[in-house]
């Protein structure tokens, strides 16, 4: 048999832009080991559904909500893809050449991080307006990475960046520090904004834990996590710690003088957060402000009025002060209205229809029972007190002790007893002696009065006797 020339054997066809790793898997696509190494792709993509969809299984029935089953959702499906990829590039290595798997696997390897990143800031920054549009941004930048080292074109991408330069005296600051700085300290924040929501969802999912506790933990951590992603991110930038140290020294000691209040109000809240001597629903009254605690941060606390009138304590003055808490042991609190009577009336009555009135609202307790006292002698009148307990201060207590107060005067009306009301005269002493003068002055004074009308003859017409006459 006649051999065939060497010109005439096919040779792969090569481009220079699509790179060396795209010429070699293209190279390998044309000999029977590429479709050897094709199978063994179609063979991982197999073995990564298979196991998606045990998995997939043994998760039915769980909650979907939670941070953890979103990202089983989300990414196991290209992990197993890309390990499958591997455990089978791994064992047809030693036979043919495993290109194809090679580029196959970097591509589920930038699925897998473009999935992750895009998820994490989804978690961080729930039902923000601008997100859609900045994983788009996301995703295209991270495609496009993966797409330039395929291509082989990467290492020029970097070195034209490293190569444009901006002056800053001695030192130089190129372009690819400054996209990789910001794309380091992005990340880092959004790590760290992640942690410290997966930190709080965690501590709400298990039972047990005070919502006090949870509260500080969840307010702590935010700022740590974000200090250190910052220590970490800063020497990755290339920006030296230590050369920062005696500024943040003078910065902090002349924030600490500066800060000293609102530092107190946040150690402060942390504390209140702790004991748990003031929580949200309690009624309280601290100085002049009386409410209920509506929401306590680690700065002040929300003291909502029964007027509906919301005041922001500082946390200091709730360390600091007494406050008197109307519900911190029982929500049970006293009410009492107080009313005077006339001294001539049945006192031991009026008590009893007093205590009667009291009993027949639906808001007082029965147990302790109403009681009515007498609490004064007054001067015009005797003042009776009942005093009784009610449930729910929270819902004020003006209504009621305006009905008390409405049964209160009905009742004794009906039974003839009196209401009084402080009675004063007020009587005039002249001396004698202006007396006598003011009464010739008015004599020699002459008189412009018109003269009077006689009257008439007694018998005609009788003038109406007076009480002070008889």
């Amino acid at each position: 048999m006649q051999a065939v020339p060497a010109t005439l054997v096919a040779s792969p066809v090569t481009h220079p832009m699509l790179g060396p790793l795209i010429n070699q898997m293209l190279a390998s696509l044309a000999t029977p080991q590429g479709w050897w190494a094709m199978g063994g792709l179609l063979a991982s993509f197999l073995l990564a559904y298979g196991a998606f969809g045990a998995l997939q299984r043994r998760l039915e029935g769980k909650p979907a909500g939670t941070l953890t089953r979103a990202w089983i959702d989300r990414l196991s499906g290209p992990a197993l893809a890309w390990v499958s990829i591997l455990l089978i590039r791994t064992i047809l290595a030693q036979f043919f050449d495993v290109t194809v798997l090679m580029v196959a696997g970097q591509l589920v390897l930038a699925a897998l991080v473009v999935r992750a990143l895009l998820l994490l800031i989804e978690q961080t920054f729930p039902d923000t307006p601008l997100i859609a549009a900045f994983e788009r941004l996301i995703a295209i930048t991270l495609w496009s990475l993966a797409a330039l080292h395929l291509l082989g074109l990467l290492h020029v991408v970097v070195d034209t960046l490293h190569d444009v330069a901006i002056p800053l005296g001695k030192s130089r600051l190129s372009l690819l520090q400054l996209f990789s700085g910001v794309c380091t300290l992005m990340l880092a924040t959004v790590v760290a904004l992640w942690l410290s929501r997966a930190i709080d969802s965690r501590l709400a999912s298990v039972a047990g834990v005070d919502q006090g506790v949870r509260a500080v933990v969840s307010r702590v951590a935010q700022p740590l996590l974000l200090v250190l992603s910052l220590l970490i991110a800063l020497p990755v930038v290339g920006i030296d710690l230590t050369t920062l140290s005696v500024f943040s020294g003078a910065v902090g000691v002349g924030l600490g003088f500066g800060l000293q209040k609102i530092a107190a109000n946040y150690i402060s809240g942390f504390i209140i957060l702790l004991d748990r001597s003031i929580e949200p629903g309690r009624l309280i009254r601290l100085d002049r402000f009386r409410g209920i605690v509506s929401e306590i941060r680690t700065r002040y606390t929300v003291i909502k009025g029964l007027d509906g009138v919301d005041s922001i304590v500082p946390n200091e003055m709730l360390v600091n002060s007494v406050v008197e808490s109307e519900t911190f042991t029982d929500s049970s609190t006293r009410v009492a209205v107080r009313v005077g009577v006339s001294y001539d009336c049945d006192v031991e009555q009026a008590m009893q229809l007093l205590i009667e009135v009291a009993t027949a609202q639906d808001r007082v307790l029965s147990q302790p029972p109403p009681r009515a006292f007498l609490v004064a002698f007054g001067d015009s009148s005797i003042t009776l007190e009942v005093g009784f307990w009610i449930p729910d201060p929270q819902n004020g207590t003006l209504l009621l002790t305006s009905a008390i107060n409405l049964g209160v005067y009905r009742a004794f009306k009906q039974a003839g007893i009196d209401i009084p009301v402080p009675q004063r005269e007020i009587s005039f002493k002249v001396p004698k002696g202006a007396a006598a003068a003011g009464a010739a002055s008015a004599a020699s004074a002459p008189s412009f009065a018109p003269p009077l009308p006689p009257l008439p003859p007694a018998s005609q017409t009788a003038l109406p006797a007076r009480p002070h006459d008889a």
